[in-house]
């Protein structure tokens, strides 16, 4: 939602706006975002197609919601890395061990 919030992108400006996120888990987000009316997707027929995505009027009011629990996890990601560490410390496990 934060990627669309200025303006309407096509599928690959928003992939370049998500680190590290998967083709496959855009696409799977974007049309669950959809189904759920967050997400309007809007073809344009010209030569070549074009296709956007655009936030929802309903998703404009959630969006300020969103930006803030974004603004806090940012804030918060040292604490919540330190937490994780500890927690996997106290029950044995490392994050380099390999699952069985």
């Amino acid at each position: 939602m934060i990627a669309l919030r200025e303006k309407p992108l096509r599928f690959a400006e928003i992939r370049r706006r998500l680190d590290g996120v998967s083709d496959k888990m855009l696409s799977q987000t974007l049309r669950s975002m959809e189904r759920d009316g967050l997400v309007e997707r809007y073809v344009d027929d010209q030569h070549p197609v074009r296709i956007e995505y655009r936030l929802s009027p309903l998703a404009r009011t959630v969006l300020p919601i969103v930006t803030e629990l974004k603004r806090w996890a940012e804030c918060s990601i040292d604490s919540i890395e330190a937490s994780n560490h500890a927690y996997d410390h106290k029950i044995g496990r490392s994050t380099c061990q390999a699952v069985s």
